[in-house]
């Protein structure tokens, strides 16, 4: 992870020209939207661009899924085929990384996330995303776990098998090397 949150301009530069290509590549995630306009958003927003270059050096390969239309913000989302490398291996959360008295990972799936500046996908979001392609269909993804269910100690994470998302649950202390967590961030 980079240690301050300012990219260069050749850095910028550089992750511009990644989304830009990613963006005209998948067309389908986005249809109607225009890149100039969210170009000079991602100008506008240089710390999010610095999320956006942390999404993108952790394998998650994001793209605009969208435009919430209430706040007129862009949603970038992970699209890489498969939970993002980089960010597997990891427990649910920091409660959870604490908890481990042994073989603890490396970090947890919401303070990685929460170091980005981005959110865990929740249930519906990952729905949403799966409409727009098969994502993991060998991994698997935290998703943000509902207040009551981690309260009890459990987490939740998602999946695409048979032609159908799968939502699981797991106790929040435990971690897999083929799960991850996808981010969604909004500019």
């Amino acid at each position: 992870m980079k240690s301050n949150k300012v990219l260069s301009t050749e850095q910028q530069s550089e992750i511009l020209n990644i989304l830009q290509e990613r963006f005209h590549k998948n067309m389908q995630r986005h249809a109607g939207l225009d890149w100039a306009k969210i170009q000079a958003k991602l100008e506008a927003n240089p710390a999010k661009l610095w999320s956006l270059d942390q999404m993108e050096s952790t394998d998650g390969e994001p793209d605009v899924i969208g435009l919430d239309k209430e706040t007129n913000e862009y949603i970038f989302v992970d699209c890489a085929p498969e939970s993002p490398k980089a960010r597997r291996s990891f427990c649910y959360d920091n409660e959870a990384l604490a908890s481990r008295k042994e073989n603890k990972p490396k970090n947890s799936a919401v303070g990685l996330a929460t170091e980005m500046g981005v959110e865990i996908l929740t249930e519906q979001q990952y729905h949403d995303l799966q409409k727009l392609g098969k994502f993991d269909t060998k991994t698997s993804s935290w998703l943000k776990a509902p207040s009551e269910i981690r309260k009890l100690g459990g987490a939740i994470f998602g999946d695409f098998r048979f032609g159908r998302v799968f939502i699981y649950h797991n106790g929040a202390e435990s971690y897999y090397g083929s799960r991850g967590f996808r981010g969604l961030i909004k500019v």
